[in-house]
């Protein structure tokens, strides 16, 4: 059962923000904000008016079944009807429980994504290329805008580690399930015995941190510039272009030498370095409230393997709700990506609505 008054609040909320919407005298500061909180509740309103008028509804029926004097053709239908509603509440339950799930604040946030080639050499980085292609076709498919922050080629067109910074709407909510250890089972080009090797990369996924939302002060950042250097340590660059960024506090260094200026690398650093911090100081609040880390599917843990791609089987598993789809080559172009992710979302809402 859902308390009432929970289901009252919802109703009032809503009443309260559609007469301060309307009224044109609402600060034009808080605006976009009350307006996605009004857009976000516009979602359940219907389902918890229907859910408070239930027990009125239901008298109504008890009535007419309890009236002697009515007849047998309408003491069915209340039957019927009563029948109906009560399916009808288990249904709404299910929605307001839903709803009134803890949300994570950060869902509606761009994301910070990163991918390092893992252990398998060679192979783990055609892996790591493997894998952000298929990111950039998800994101062309949802009409989401990809910005490269910084790649590192290996040989024969794979990585050894990309960034990207993904710009839309709630797109951390959708990418949060792909961080931890992607693996690999393939027959490498170079392979003559035709022996499948087993590879890995790793994928972290960052809420993208504005200056808001953590506070980084400038007496705890240490900021190095150098020359940076092409491969195999060629200059590429005349000038101290490159940038690494220490935050004292954390530990948390990031280089950056992808841009020509200076400038340029140390804004791309700093993006990055925030949103680690800001990952590192979420992560940790989640392990203080540890049963709510054990509710999250998408947990950010680097170390758990998430997902192996078997090549040969033309097959994809994820571990964590043990789904495999027989479909890797839709998988990597894009094309069913959402049917897992789904899978996933819903995992971890039955996992928090156990809780509750």
């Amino acid at each position: 059962m859902i308390p009432l008054q929970k289901v009252r609040e919802i109703v009032t909320k809503h009443d309260n923000l559609e007469k301060e919407l309307s009224s044109g005298k609402i600060d034009p500061k808080l605006f976009a904000k009350k307006s996605k909180e009004y857009s976000n509740l516009e979602v359940i309103i219907s389902t918890a008016k229907k859910y408070l008028n239930f027990d009125s509804e239901k008298k109504d029926l008890e009535q007419i079944l309890n009236d002697k004097n009515n007849d047998i053709e309408m003491i069915e239908m209340a039957k019927k009807d009563l029948s109906e509603m009560e399916n009808k509440k288990v249904r709404f339950e299910n929605e307001l429980k839903i709803f009134l799930l803890p949300k994570d604040e950060d869902d509606n946030k761009n994301a910070i994504v990163e991918i390092r080639a893992g252990t398998g050499g060679l192979e783990a980085s055609l892996f790591c290329a493997d894998l952000f292609r298929m990111y950039e076709k998800v994101c062309s498919k949802k009409k989401w805008q990809i910005e490269i922050i910084n790649i590192s080629k290996s040989e024969a067109g794979g990585f050894k580690e990309v960034i990207f910074l993904v710009n839309g709407n709630d797109i951390y909510s959708y990418l949060k399930y792909e961080s931890g250890v992607h693996r690999v089972q393939r027959i490498p080009k170079t392979e003559t015995q035709g022996r499948v090797h087993t590879s890995a990369a790793t994928v972290a996924v960052l809420p993208e941190a504005e200056e808001v939302d953590i506070q980084i002060k400038d007496t705890d950042l240490r900021i190095d510039v150098f020359r940076a250097g092409g491969p195999g340590g060629q200059s590429v660059n005349t000038t101290d272009s490159a940038v690494r960024i220490t935050h004292i506090p954390s530990g948390v260094v990031v280089s950056q030498q992808d841009e020509k200026s200076q400038h340029k690398n140390k804004a791309k650093a700093l993006k990055i370095l925030r949103s680690r911090v800001y990952e590192a100081e979420k992560r940790k609040r989640d392990q203080e409230r540890s049963s709510d880390r054990r509710n999250q599917i998408g947990s950010g843990d680097r170390s758990e393997r998430i997902r192996t791609y078997n090549f040969p089987q033309g097959r994809i598993t994820d571990h964590r709700i043990n789904l495999t789809l027989h479909k890797l080559d839709e998988f990597l172009s894009g094309e069913i990506h959402e049917e897992m992710n789904e899978q996933l979302r819903l995992k971890e809402q039955s996992l928090k609505l156990e809780s509750l």
